[in-house]
């Protein structure tokens, strides 16, 4: 991108930014002007004359009522709100946060997995109810993780499988790239073989019109009895009404789910009180230093961006991701 960057160059932030972040932006230049939205309106105000903006809260009026703007800095790995068709149209860089949430995430899915393997949910109901009931456990060891979408998240999450002794197998768009950990790794049309072979089917793909659904009835029947899905990725990658009925017939053993269809996830949702599932509030990524490592990360970019550098995470926003 040599292009030549007029200064000063304005940053809007449209999350919730501490003055911290403000003045640790600004240290990267002093030719630039940082300025901070505390809730939407605020943003679009403010909008006016941004070439860069950091993405916390996003909309069309937002980007529509911003001129100048040049380059989005996802404030999240995926950017499906961000790619409406005028959005995509334009000449606007989008930047993800890929790689920021990927060590949280992967504790997290290793959590549900050990939670699902030593039957920690029923522990809990028991403890909950005052009721001493011994039941066995299993163990990870010896085991079959499926990971589809080997990127990040999958790497780090492939490592840890590896040091509790098991297998690792994953999908992903180009499988000629390295992916340390993983026993075999194929391409994206493999996915019918992983779900065949793994205990755990762990769902880290971005969503696309491709991967939308790419869980159903089908996909789901084609899984072992005995094996957990895990979806950490989009809620979209899964026909949700077929995953309930899967769990309700016993057809897979349970899920483990921080993304929903909806979120929040409905009330009357029968998923909240199915024995066999776990839910979090899309907070697998979350932890105090996921946010340092975003600064980090923008920083550097924002470093880039003013030498007229190409820019690290940038998204092809006709691929989704």
């Amino acid at each position: 991108m040599a292009h030549c960057i007029a200064m000063p160059v304005h940053v809007l932030l449209t999350g919730n930014a501490s003055e911290e972040d403000i003045a640790r932006i600004r240290a990267v230049s002093s030719d630039l002007v940082v300025a901070g939205a505390r809730n939407m309106e605020e943003a679009v105000a403010l909008a006016a004359e941004a070439e860069v903006v950091l993405a916390g809260r996003w909309s069309d009026e937002l980007w529509q009522s911003a001129p100048n703007l040049r380059w989005v800095q996802s404030g999240g790995a995926g950017v499906e709100r961000f790619l409406t068709p005028d959005f995509v149209a334009s000449p606007i860089i989008l930047t993800n946060a890929a790689g920021v949430y990927a060590i949280p995430i992967a504790d997290h899915v290793l959590a549900l997995m050990l939670a699902f393997s030593r039957g920690l949910p029923r522990h809990f109901r028991n403890q909950a109810d005052h009721k001493w009931e011994w039941d066995g456990g299993d163990e990870l060891n010896g085991k079959c993780l499926g990971i589809v979408g080997m990127g990040g998240i999958g790497r780090e999450l492939a490592k840890r499988a590896k040091a509790f002794g098991m297998r690792v197998i994953a999908t992903r768009r180009r499988p000629d790239q390295p992916s340390p950990f993983a026993d075999q790794v194929r391409g994206a049309d493999a996915v019918p073989w992983l779900l065949a072979e793994s205990d755990y089917v762990v769902l880290c793909a971005a969503l696309t019109p491709e991967t939308r659904h790419m869980i159903a009835e089908a996909e789901l029947a084609a899984m072992k009895p005995t094996a957990h899905l895990i979806n950490v990725g989009r809620g979209g990658l899964v026909d949700e009404p077929a995953l309930i009925r899967a769990l309700e017939a016993g057809r897979i053993a349970g899920a483990g789910l921080d993304v929903t269809a909806e979120e929040p996830l409905p009330a009357d949702s029968p998923l909240w009180s199915m024995p066999n599932v776990i839910i979090t509030p899309h907070s697998s990524g979350s932890s105090p230093r996921s946010h340092e490592r975003l600064m980090d990360l923008f920083c550097k970019n924002l470093g880039r961006y003013l030498a007229g550098r190409e820019l690290l995470n940038v998204v092809d926003k006709q691929a989704g991701y």
